[in-house]
């Protein structure tokens, strides 16, 4: 931490509720979603970026999976990468990193997403190697995305894009057997990020506060806490 920089306390959020599912296909202005207030990823990890994309998310639940929007108003857009587990993070991208209770220690789950769709995610035990999750089960996450797949050479003009995802309970309990399954008021460890390593204009951006001295993304213990 920087001399006489101040401590922030854990961010929180409440997930919403869902009445019925939601179909997946990236409209950050859906009914249901217009009802619900965002949580705002403005912190900056490392020098303070040039480009400093607005960027926003929400979430809901119910039985069966956890429901997540990002909305990020952009510039120097680019997605080149193609396959499961390919380095999304050198693209335009979208983060949310999550231990599924509060008793797993630093164990968490990572899974991000490049702006065209393309998705990485881990299993990251404590202690020992990460496990990415197998591709059977990334095609039981449902994926909406307002760009195409690919965008190469970057878009250096000003645009808007989204991120839609439904992430199925199921997933996460097969690779944590000792998830808590949301119900109302179960806490969960998250944080969220918006990042484009390889971009033009790189930066690192997160929803809670971050004590690291560089860009690093992998701090379960700088999470804050989703309430269900």
């Amino acid at each position: 931490m920087e001399p006489g920089m101040i401590m922030e306390m854990p961010q929180e959020y409440k997930a919403a509720r869902l009445p019925r599912p939601l179909r997946i296909d990236g409209n950050w202005d859906k009914p249901f979603w217009k009802k619900i207030e965002p949580l705002v990823i403005d912190r900056h990890m490392g020098d303070a970026p040039v480009h400093r994309p607005r960027t926003l998310a929400r979430l809901a639940w119910d039985d069966q999976a956890l429901y997540i929007i990002f909305r990020v108003e952009d510039r120097y857009v680019r997605a080149v990468a193609k396959n499961y587990h390919d380095p999304v993070c050198r693209d335009s991208c979208v983060e949310f990193f999550f231990t599924p209770g509060l008793d797993l220690g630093v164990s968490y789950f990572n899974l991000e997403i490049n702006c065209g769709g393309t998705l990485l995610f881990r299993w990251n035990p404590e202690g020992k190697a990460p496990v990415p999750v197998a591709a059977r089960d990334c095609d039981l996450i449902q994926i909406g995305r307002t760009l195409p797949k690919i965008i190469d050479p970057e878009i250096e003009d000003p645009m808007n894009w989204s991120i839609e995802f439904r992430l199925p309970f199921a997933v996460v309990e097969k690779y944590c057997p000792d998830a808590r399954k949301p119900e109302n008021d179960i806490l969960w460890k998250a944080n969220f990020y918006k990042c484009a390593d390889g971009s033009s204009h790189p930066h690192w951006l997160t929803w809670s506060f971050v004590d690291h001295p560089t860009p690093r993304f992998h701090m379960p213990k700088s999470f804050g806490f989703l309430r269900f």
